[in-house]
């Protein structure tokens, strides 16, 4: 198994990101104050927490899928890719990230998990193209079947 089958477009995604991590993370330390989002308040805390656990678990449940399937070169279909194509990606830029930025007093975050988002979307076409041409109808079949195609 190739290693860039199992990793997709994590690498040219997280190459986009790391310069606005690297960045982001020394202005922050530098100007706390302007990337604070006031403590966080105990609303801001609540809805952190009840978006991050369900999307830390999603996390895993992908990951697991991958570490599963791909080896055994497996398209997979079920769990959070029967409603989006990539889970992964989506889910660390949407559901983790942002709100994990939060917990920790900080707009930064939201800032990544956009680039990661971006990023996604820039790099999955290539992605697709390789699935499409490794899976055939398979693939044809899931991307009229999955959910939310377009995040």
């Amino acid at each position: 198994m190739k290693l860039m089958v199992l990793v997709g477009s994590g690498d040219r995604i997280g190459l986009l990101t790391l310069p606005f991590l690297v960045i982001g993370l020394i202005l922050n330390m530098l100007f706390p104050s302007l990337f604070g989002v006031g403590g966080p308040p105990s609303w801001l805390r609540v809805i952190s927490i009840i978006i991050l656990i369900p999307g830390i678990a999603i996390w895993i449940w992908t990951v697991a899928l991958i570490l599963i399937h791909v080896p055994k070169k497996e398209l997979i279909t079920t769990g959070p890719y029967s409603w989006v194509k990539h889970p992964l990606y989506t889910n660390m830029a949407v559901c983790v990230l942002p709100w994990l930025g939060f917990l920790c007093n900080t707009w930064l975050g939201v800032l990544v998990g956009i680039v990661i988002y971006v990023g996604s979307r820039l790099f999955s076409p290539r992605e697709e193209a390789m699935l499409s041409k490794i899976f055939g109808k398979a693939w044809d079949d899931y991307v009229g079947k999955v959910r939310i195609p377009w995040l």
